[in-house]
């Protein structure tokens, strides 16, 4: 299971950094002014900034889905969990991000699914602790 490592968000000050919107994949314009705007992490991804924290992802269950070793996981703790999401999870006290899958829910168990062949679902049934520890809205990646 991967094991995932709390950081408390800063929320106290933002640092405004320029980007472009839009990007290309494609060869862009010249002409083009891409540079338009300023981001605002705690105003353009956060939206529940009190419930809010980041998490670094440790191992390799979601590599499927395309989040690896080191990647920066923001987490909304404010959203309901719903069928398909990325959760963070306790397994019996255990943590783990997975994708949650609540199509057993009827039959007294759910899922969490790793994104990786090399790992077994987790079933969850009524015999153990589980607790969501919140929805994953967005992920940060290092690319070098």
């Amino acid at each position: 299971m991967s094991d995932i490592h709390i950081i408390p968000g800063d929320f106290s000050s933002s640092m405004p950094l320029l980007y472009a919107s839009n990007i290309k994949a494609g060869f862009p314009s010249p002409a083009e002014d891409y540079l338009h705007d300023t981001l605002d992490f705690h105003r353009d991804l956060i939206r529940h900034p009190e419930a809010t924290y980041y998490g670094r992802i440790a191992g390799d269950s979601m590599t499927d889905l395309g989040l690896d070793e080191g990647d920066i996981a923001v987490i909304d703790r404010a959203l309901d969990p719903r069928h398909g999401d990325i959760v963070v999870a306790a397994v019996d006290n255990e943590f783990t991000i997975k994708q949650l899958d609540l199509s057993h829910k009827d039959k007294g168990y759910v899922q969490l699914l790793p994104a990786n062949s090399k790992y077994a679902p987790i079933r969850v049934d009524n015999t153990q602790h589980l607790e969501l520890f919140g929805v994953v809205v967005y992920t940060i990646k290092a690319w070098r």
